[in-house]
C-alpha cells in the first residue's frame, strides 16, 4: 500500500524543508541546503504516486551527501 501524500509532506517538514507554496493541490517544498525544490500534489489523504514518493526519496538523500 502506498504512502500517504501527508506522510511524504511530513517526511519532508521533519527534515527542514519549506513549503513555499503552490497553486491548486501543489506544494512546492525547499530547503536552503537543497539543489532543486521537490513538487508534491493531492490532497494530504490521497495516496501518493510512484514519482512522487521517489522524488522525496532521493531529495532526502541529496541533504545525506
Amino acid at each position: 500500500m502506498p504512502p500517504k501524500v501527508r506522510d511524504l509532506v511530513a517526511d519532508l517538514e521533519k527534515v527542514g524543508f519549506v513549503n513555499r507554496g503552490g497553486k491548486g493541490s501543489h506544494r512546492n517544498f525547499v530547503h536552503p541546503k537543497g539543489q532543486k525544490p521537490v513538487t508534491i500534489s493531492g490532497k494530504l489523504g490521497d495516496d501518493a504516486k510512484h514519482y512522487q514518493v521517489r522524488a522525496v526519496r532521493l531529495a532526502l538523500e541529496e541533504l545525506k551527501k
